[in-house]
């Protein structure tokens, strides 16, 4: 028996024209609010309020981030700008008073700004270091 899987789940229908519910909602409602400021506002200060809430429900309705919604990305900026945060700093360390700690900081300053020995690791030396590791073990060795 077979059935039919859902394709394109992640697709939102088109209910009301050629824009899907959430669109249609935010489309509505910017128009909705720009008549109600071209009725009780002066002309002048209506037409700028309407090409911002214009400009606004159009980037609600439209507009993506990362293919991510418009008003996702609102809510992490209000999340981000409302929620706690952690600082983290490293405290200084104060200063040693008696002549014994002033002379032990120094001296660990001077055994940490001397320059240790380094070894060379020479052609043959790493071959030997190589077949060493390539080798198995003696089993007879691991017993005794």
């Amino acid at each position: 028996m077979e059935y039919q899987v859902p394709q394109f789940i992640e697709v939102e229908d088109k209910i009301i024209g050629p824009l899907t519910f959430k669109q249609f909602i935010y489309v509505a409602g910017g128009a909705g609010l720009c008549v109600i400021a071209f009725v009780y506002l002066n002309i002048f200060v209506a037409l700028l309020l309407t090409l911002l809430v214009a400009g606004f429900t159009a980037a609600l309705a439209f507009y993506r981030v990362n293919g991510k919604p418009f008003i996702e990305m609102l809510e992490a900026g209000f999340n981000y700008y409302t929620g706690a945060k952690l600082f983290l700093w490293k405290q200084r360390e104060d200063k040693p008073q008696n002549a014994a700690a002033v002379a032990a900081a120094r001296a660990a300053e001077a055994a940490a700004k001397t320059p240790h020995p380094v070894t060379k690791l020479t052609r043959g030396k790493l071959s030997q270091l190589a077949w060493s590791l390539d080798t198995p073990p003696d089993p007879d060795a691991l017993h005794s």
